[in-house]
């Protein structure tokens, strides 16, 4: 063999094992460093010279190959984004949860010491430390009420906030992207694995804060789109996403993707990781949370307010309203027409009809009509929208006022700013209305089962006239107010003198001849039929069309978040261990193995030292035929 030959062989050998070594150094030099992928040299032998025998001529580096499996990795893209939306929906979801139902922050205590306070006036209603006490707790349960509700206003602020920042995060990483993908085009075949391994890293990073989807592209390059399809990086130019105001509400952000013709906003469920989490938390959890609370003060203070309505105070006046709530909010589409000056007045009609959705109002041009706005089902709305016939719709009155344009579009909120508005109306515990308006009088000579009743004001501007009143059955179901024309009657029916401002639903049944006179009660009266309506409030069946009590409407509410927080968590929980798993199999090909990279570096070291020793023996060889050809 010739000399050359072997000085040949040696050579390469010698550049191929550094080549190796320094490798093995680089994976071991990174081998914490965040989506590094192992690296591997591949050898390839030198074809030897054709003949009739055909020896070898040593070794090539054919290749620095990147360990990495495109499958795990579009699988740890699908996670990061999973593990981004979920960790937002359970931590938020779990600071709701929390407000809610923690003592220092939720209903629970006020709600309780409130209807404590009440029973403490039917026990006593002529005195004013008890009065005094439940207009006290009163004024504590609607501060806290308001209070809860500006913790969750507070919390969809920081959702805004942090919608705002993430996608700042995601815009960066997404130029981060598109400057490594013209790195890698204008590389070509030789493009660095550490720029595969740093583009990577950022489309992970970018998946967890969208949800992000990598398409190879023949030039090396990787164009990202969201999981709703939404391009993110199309070769080496980078998507930007960006926020505009919701056209109902300019303080609400809605996202967006910038165009040549400005920002165009996106469908939900266009992105996932962090901002869809953020983005489904709002949606989902928050806003129908601040909606049901909204639902239930409305409920209660409605109630409450009808009840203390209906009796009379300390002084012998119609009671007044305990608690004021602002009225059902109207917010009107920004697109709609210059020329359109509808608005809208509005007012709660019926509490069991109430739900809490967000509807949307709109006009063809010739009718009116309302959907909800989560989904776009239509609901059903009556009236001609006038001050004698409103718009009804889910238990809220709406009247009409200026003229609408075809295609105006509201947005009604019924709920949502009701528990943040309630508050004590009465400063004055003797404006308590505890007492019933009226004394039922019995005849000794009735014949019937007739024990007393519920008495009523239904006009406190008529009521203030009353003086008394006879009602006398001509039969069991016939009646006559003051000698007036018959009415007819049913047992448990009410009687009522509009012109009056009253009512009465008598216990049990009357018969022929009875007689029952109604008179004034008296200021000071000590008197606490209408205390013990009040104090039987919280279970009074009022929502869902009179099936459910507002203590067990906040109950449900409780149950809800509660639910939510622990759905989210469980979903987090059960992501976390396939993303570990996914991990473990992305470090099982890509990770470095630092006890096999020593192996690798002790064979290799020794297998460079046989080359060097090869390359010695070729130098010995020619040095003694150097020596043979002088002498």
């Amino acid at each position: 063999m010739p000399t050359g030959g072997v000085l040949g062989t040696g050579a390469s050998a010698l550049l191929a094992f550094q080549r190796a070594m320094s490798t093995v150094g680089h994976n071991v030099a990174n081998a914490t460093t965040p989506g590094y992928s192992r690296q591997r040299v591949e050898f390839e032998a030198r074809a030897g010279q054709p003949g009739r025998i055909s020896i070898g001529q040593g070794v090539d580096v054919a290749n620095l190959r990147r360990l990495a499996d495109g499958l795990v990795y579009a699988r740890q893209l699908d996670s990061a984004g999973e593990m981004g939306r979920l960790t937002q929906m359970s931590g938020l979801s779990s600071r709701v949860d929390k407000l809610i139902t923690d003592p220092t922050t939720g209903l629970a205590t006020s709600w309780s010491n409130f209807f404590s306070a009440a029973k403490g006036v039917v026990a006593d209603p002529t005195s004013t430390a008890a009065r005094s006490q439940m207009l006290t707790t009163g004024g504590q349960l609607a501060t806290r009420w308001r209070s809860l509700d500006g913790n969750l206003a507070q919390l969809g602020n920081e959702v805004e906030a942090s919608l705002k920042d993430n996608i700042t995060a995601a815009n960066q990483l997404a130029g981060e992207i598109a400057n490594l993908n013209r790195d890698i085009i204008a590389s070509g075949d030789n493009a660095s694995p550490d720029l595969l391994d740093q583009r990577d890293l950022r489309v992970g990073q970018l998946s967890a804060l969208v949800g992000a989807e990598g398409v190879l592209q023949d030039d090396g390059a990787m164009n990202v789109f969201t999981i709703g399809g939404q391009p993110m990086v199309l070769g080496a130019r980078a998507m930007q996403l960006s926020t505009v105001a919701d056209p109902y509400q300019a303080n609400r952000a809605q996202l967006a993707v910038q165009s040549p013709a400005g920002p165009v906003p996106l469908p939900a469920g266009s992105v996932s990781g962090a901002i869809g989490g953020l983005l489904e938390f709002r949606s989902n959890v928050l806003d129908p949370a601040r909606a049901e609370l909204g639902r239930l003060a409305t409920a209660f203070a409605e109630t409450f307010n009808a009840t203390q309505r209906g009796g009379i105070d300390y002084a012998g006046n119609p009671g007044a309203d305990f608690f004021t709530l602002p009225d059902p909010k109207v917010y009107p589409h920004s697109g709609n027409a210059a020329a359109s000056t509808a608005s809208f007045t509005t007012s709660v009609a019926d509490v069991g009809a109430l739900t809490g959705n967000n509807l949307v109002l709109r006009f063809d041009g010739a009718a009116w009509s309302a959907a909800r706005a989560d989904t776009g089902q239509a609901v059903v709305m009556a009236g001609t929208g006038t001050g004698a016939d409103p718009f009804v719709v889910e238990g809220v009155e709406l009247v009409l006022s200026g003229a609408a344009t075809a295609g105006d579009r509201f947005l009604l909120q019924p709920t949502a700013a009701a528990a943040g508005g309630i508050k004590l109306a009465l400063s004055d515990p003797g404006q308590i209305a505890a007492a019933a308006p009226m004394t039922v009088g019995l005849d000794a000579g009735n014949l019937g089962s007739v024990s007393g009743g519920t008495a009523r004001v239904t006009d406190p501007v008529l009521f203030a006239g009353f003086a008394g009143a006879n009602i006398s059955f001509l039969d069991a179901t016939t009646y006559t107010i003051n000698g007036g024309p018959p009415l007819a009657y049913t047992p448990g029916s009410t009687i009522s003198d509009p012109a009056a401002g009253w009512s009465l639903v008598l216990n049990g049944n009357p018969a022929a001849g009875d007689e029952i006179n109604l008179d004034r009660t008296a200021p000071r009266s000590s008197d606490n039929a209408n205390a013990r309506l009040l104090a039987a409030v919280d279970a009074k069946a009022v929502l869902n069309g009179g099936r459910t009590d507002v203590t067990a409407g906040l109950s449900q509410l409780t149950a809800r978040v509660g639910g939510d927080a622990r759905h989210a968590q469980l979903n987090l929980d059960a992501q976390q261990v396939m993303d570990e798993q996914i991990l473990a199999e992305r470090e099982s090909v890509s990770g470095v193995n630092l006890d096999e990279e020593a192996t690798n570096m002790l064979r290799y070291q020794q297998a460079y030292q046989a080359a060097a020793q090869v390359i010695a023996t070729a130098d010995t060889m020619f040095q003694a035929l150097l020596g043979a050809v002088r002498r």
